[in-house]
């Protein structure tokens, strides 16, 4: 069961082979590093061969594994999921963006406003599927929460680039670099699925109860809605919403050459 006083708690605590895997398998980009890993030592037989992969890695990368009893690995995870396989981490640095760390005619996402760890993460998980080359965050956002959010992301919030600015600035540095600004929202929109919007594009998605703030409303090339099959007089969740406005910008540029491939 997930511990729900916990799961708004910083932690750099990351549970299970997904999501240790994935932080294995980052960039340079991400500079979390691995301090210990705790295994179930009841786990040694039928986890043998995640145990052989990190006892590999723990001679590359200089991190010890103790073996321990289930009660001590329950006593930190947050979740249930985790196989009896804990990592304890340090902090990973979300660096400022600047002009440098935006690739040329490619596709990122600004996101503002999501109000839940577990929210954030399965956003950043279809950001991830449908190519964006890195999310773009305010200040004050949920990387905070680390396990949380690579476990609700299937451990893709450990391999996207990830940069923060507040909005404004953000769109400055795109803008400059000759990025069309897309806003999800409804007034004055057009339908995502009716117009064509060819990358370079930062696309910014807003929180079910913020939204976007006005200033960045009026500086959007686009403000982009959605089409509903039926009327409907609500609206999505911001990870719904993510999906559908990413994977349809993707389908739009995906005979592109440069589209973005992740590891």
């Amino acid at each position: 069961m997930i511990k729900e006083d916990q799961k708004f708690v910083a932690s750099d605590i990351l549970e299970g082979m997904t999501s240790i895997s994935a932080l294995l398998n980052s960039s340079e980009e991400n500079d979390r590093t691995i301090e210990k890993v705790l295994i179930d030592k009841a786990k040694r037989k039928s986890k043998s061969a995640e145990i052989g992969f990190l006892v590999a890695k723990s001679h590359e990368r200089h991190f010890p594994i103790e073996f321990v009893d289930a009660k001590v690995i329950a006593s930190h995870a947050i979740g249930s999921t985790h196989g009896g396989i804990l990592a304890f981490c340090s902090s990973r640095t979300i660096p400022l963006l600047n002009a440098q760390s935006i690739r040329p005619d490619s596709f990122y996402v600004y996101l503002d406003g999501i109000e839940d760890p577990y929210n954030f993460g399965y956003t950043v998980r279809s950001l991830y599927a449908a190519g964006v080359a890195g999310i773009v965050l305010p200040p004050r956002n949920w990387m905070s929460a680390a396990g949380v959010v690579a476990r609700a992301s299937a451990g893709t919030s450990e391999l996207i680039p990830m940069y923060r600015a507040e909005g404004e600035d953000a769109v400055k540095h795109f803008r400059t670099a000759g990025y069309q600004i897309l806003c999800a929202g409804i007034r004055d929109s057009v339908s995502v699925f009716e117009e064509r919007f060819s990358y370079p594009v930062l696309l910014i998605i807003g929180g079910e109860k913020r939204g976007i703030c006005r200033t960045l409303l009026n500086s959007a090339d686009h403000i982009v809605r959605i089409d509903y099959g039926r009327q409907f007089r609500g609206s999505l969740s911001a990870a719904s919403a993510a999906t559908v406005m990413a994977f349809e910008i993707f389908r739009q540029n995906k005979s592109k050459k440069n589209t973005t491939e992740l590891s």
